[in-house]
Order: structure tokens, then C-alpha cells, then sequence
């Protein structure tokens, strides 16, 4: 049998008149760079997938999501701690990144958005030419450490 606990009620009421988050809630997320681009990964548990909006205004993304809690006719609730709330969170993106080619997925709570790297941002070789007649010079990455120099 469950006991009554004073405190818990107390922390509860507390939470809900002092909560200074009231409004657009911010939601947990990572966000990782793997080759060419980005990786964003945001929990949104409860949300319908109908709910989540995506945009791109400049360099600015904006996320946002609703969860709704429907209740049924005659329902005597015992206890509710999950509550109908707004999501939000925006990023700078900067510069080097292909805004035009973001998607996004929702599977099992987690929302995952893939942000390319621009072709213009991605690293390349730079071939550096010299006069007619004289050998060509290619810059290229060594793998290997600093080479001792003979003398």
C-alpha cells in the first residue's frame, strides 16, 4: 500500500508556482559533427510527430513541438505529473553549412536532424603550378610525423 508523503506534495506545489520555465519548454539535445555533416538529436518524448516544426530563416533553426494530453470524459485522475507543453530551441548555424539540403527524422521520442557541410566549407587539395617547363608542386597531408632533414 502506498503512504502518503507530505513532502512530495509540498515540492510539487512548490515546482508549479516557482517554476520560472513556465512557457516554451527547452528540450535536451546533442548535436555531433560525423564527416560531412552535422548530427542533431533532440528528446522529445510524448510529442506527435504532426506537432514538430522545423524551419531555417538565414542561419537561424528553430525547432518546435507541442505535447498534448487529451483526457477522456468521466476520467478521475490520481495522479498527473506529465503536462500538456510547448517545446522550442534555436541554433546559429553559422556559416559553411547547406541549409537547403537539412532533413529530419522522429523514431521512438527522439528527433534526429542532419545539417550537411556546404561544398564550400569542405576541406580540399589546392594545386599550386609554377612556370612552364618547371615541376608541379601538390599540397598534400602527411599521416606520417616531422621527417629528419639530412644536411
Amino acid at each position: 500500500m502506498a503512504t502518503y508523503d507530505p513532502f512530495r506534495d509540498l515540492d510539487r506545489l512548490a515546482s508549479g508556482l516557482f517554476d520560472a520555465r513556465r512557457g516554451p519548454r527547452r528540450m535536451p539535445m546533442d548535436l555531433y559533427r560525423d564527416g560531412d555533416h552535422y548530427v542533431l538529436t533532440a528528446d522529445l518524448p510524448g510529442i506527435d510527430p504532426g506537432s514538430v516544426d522545423i524551419d531555417v530563416d538565414g542561419q537561424l533553426l528553430t525547432i518546435r513541438a507541442e505535447r498534448t494530453l487529451t483526457t477522456g470524459e468521466g476520467v478521475k485522475w490520481i495522479t498527473r505529473e506529465r503536462e500538456a507543453a510547448s517545446f522550442i530551441r534555436q541554433l546559429n548555424l553559422g556559416q559553411g553549412i547547406d541549409t537547403d539540403r537539412i532533413a529530419a527524422t522522429y523514431s521512438n521520442g527522439v528527433l534526429s536532424v542532419t545539417i550537411p557541410v556546404s561544398e564550400k566549407a569542405k576541406p580540399r587539395k589546392i594545386e599550386v603550378s609554377t612556370e612552364e617547363g618547371a615541376p608541379v608542386i601538390k599540397a598534400h597531408e602527411s599521416t606520417e610525423g616531422p621527417q629528419p632533414v639530412d644536411q
